[in-house]
């Protein structure tokens, strides 16, 4: 499965402008009661059981159906759940096909009651693709919900569950760009990545004057089944609380919670080989982490020639995400794509998580169409089988990290080569705390493992009003060199540590 290719594909599909009445009922469907530990029972009971291949079969006419055509087969805004009962909240649905074979049952909880929204042809267009025969109930491939974010009047998309167990969202001013994921399991791994699947969602309805929306989702793979809880909460940040319970069948040594993906393919610390009109092409430019230590740590991304993987060890973490902190459109030039209008993903753990390292996975690609980009907690102790591991957290989807912080960030990272066996690398840094700080006591401190620093520069930056950290690498050896950076008034931080792998 290409990392990439559902989140164009979503990204993609056309939305139908109609200000028809709702016309959406969940027909022939029978209620049953629904309680808050009800989907939580279904994955305990999975688990207990062999897991079961997802329902994959189509009729014929919606077998192997192409980009453009699967594209063509739009679902009518007019039929969206609550479309005639003036909520805060209305759902639409994506047909099955195409990279979304796998069948997701949806059902819609109200009064204790959840009710299966039924399948039926004629909630969707079609193009050319002949619709399946009325009375066959072909369940869905995901879902989006919508509400106003940006005018009062129009209900924005703002999330949206498609493809294995991705799903994401935006908030207000914002477009699509980096996933998050239910669970991932050997991501990186020589073995193979294992794809868990959301098989089911439960959307409960929500009240005339609500804020939020409650969505329940049943996940089953070859290795664990796992129940989740998301409250919805849209905005200028677009928060989601997650509650989780992870049901292994089998002792689970590298599985990821609060994983994140996203798209790196260059910037101004790696255009090796790269002939773009664009400076900068990435979804996220760095993962930051504020780790159990109280060090807060920023990781420039990179397009690496090899597959990499970064271990940073923690105990109880406070958050890390994957972000996009240059938002000015000179960095990126693309008005098509709208890179700096692409929100950034904060995951912030609710209690102790104990020991363990956030994972950074960048794979090599050549196009910006891949997904390179995977971000996770990893437990240090695998998650034994036939247990219950619960874990809750919060998923901040905006415009930056939710939480303050007095110290300077590391805005830009630029590379270039100063001779043979020396790069240059020249940091900017921002921040309120720079313009408190006596100028004649800054000084940078930078250290590298088997390799040469020199030439060690700090000055004031006056075009961005913050400062810039410059120095030189030497080194004449063909292995990985990490770097570590930050910028001290005497004895005192003043600014986060910047950290990076540089690769020969």
């Amino acid at each position: 499965m290409n990392r990439r290719d559902f989140l164009q594909v979503s990204v993609a599909l056309p939305l139908l402008a109609s200000s028809a009445p709702g016309l959406f009922t969940p027909a022939n469907a029978q209620a049953v009661p629904f309680e808050r530990s009800s989907v939580r029972q279904m994955a305990r009971d999975a688990a207990s059981k062999p897991f079961k291949t997802p329902d994959d079969k189509l009729p014929d006419n919606l077998k192997d159906l192409n980009y453009d055509r699967y594209r063509a087969i739009r679902f009518l805004p007019d039929r969206a759940l609550w479309r005639d009962e003036k909520l805060p909240f209305q759902v639409q649905f994506f047909h099955r096909g195409f990279l979304y074979s796998n069948r997701v049952d949806i059902y819609e909880v109200a009064n204790g009651q959840a009710t299966k929204v039924v399948y039926q042809p004629d909630q969707f267009s079609f193009g050319d693709t002949p619709p399946p025969k009325p009375g066959v109930d072909l369940g869905f491939g995901g879902f989006r919900l919508h509400t106003p974010i940006n005018k009062p009047d129009y209900y924005d998309e703002v999330c949206v569950f498609l493809g294995a167990s991705y799903f994401r969202a935006v908030a207000k001013g914002e477009q699509y760009g980096l996933s998050a994921r239910g669970l991932s399991i050997n991501t990186g791994q020589a073995k193979g990545e294992e794809f868990p699947q959301f098989k089911a969602f439960w959307i409960e309805k929500p009240a005339a004057n609500a804020s939020s929306i409650v969505v329940h989702a049943l996940l089953d793979s070859q290795s664990a089944a796992a129940a989740y809880r998301f409250t919805i909460r849209p905005g200028e940040t677009t928060v989601f609380d997650v509650e989780m319970a992870i049901y292994p069948r089998v002792n689970l040594e590298h599985v990821g919670l609060a994983p994140m993906t996203s798209m790196f393919f260059f910037g101004p610390n790696d255009r090796i080989n790269v002939d773009d009109f664009r400076p900068s092409v990435h979804d996220s430019d760095g993962l930051a982490i504020f780790n159990g230590r109280g060090e807060e740590l920023w990781r420039p991304l990179h397009n690496p020639r090899d597959l990499q993987i970064s271990a940073f060890s923690d105990q109880n973490p406070r958050g890390y995400g994957l972000m996009q902190r240059q938002k000015d459109f000179a960095a990126y030039q693309d008005i098509e794509s709208g890179f700096e209008r692409r929100p950034s993903l904060w995951a912030e753990p609710i209690g102790d998580w104990g020991d363990g390292s956030v994972q950074l996975v960048e794979i090599p690609t050549k196009e910006e169409v891949h997904d390179n980009i995977a971000a996770f907690w990893l437990p240090k102790a695998p998650l034994q089988a036939k247990g219950e591991h619960t874990y809750t957290y919060r998923l901040h989807w905006g415009p930056d990290n939710p939480k303050s912080t007095s110290l300077a960030r590391f805005s830009r990272t630029g590379v270039g080569m100063r001779n043979e066996n020396t790069r240059l690398f020249v940091l900017d840094l921002v921040g309120e705390k720079l313009k408190l700080v006596d100028p004649k006591k800054i000084r940078g401190v930078v250290t590298a493992e088997n390799a040469k620093i020199q030439n060690i520069v700090t000055q004031p930056n006056p075009a961005t009003g913050g400062w810039r950290l410059s120095f030189e690498l030497s080194s004449t050896e063909k292995t990985p060199v990490e770097l570590r950076a930050s910028l001290m008034q005497d004895n005192d931080p003043i600014s986060e540590v910047w950290i990076y792998r540089w690769t020969p």
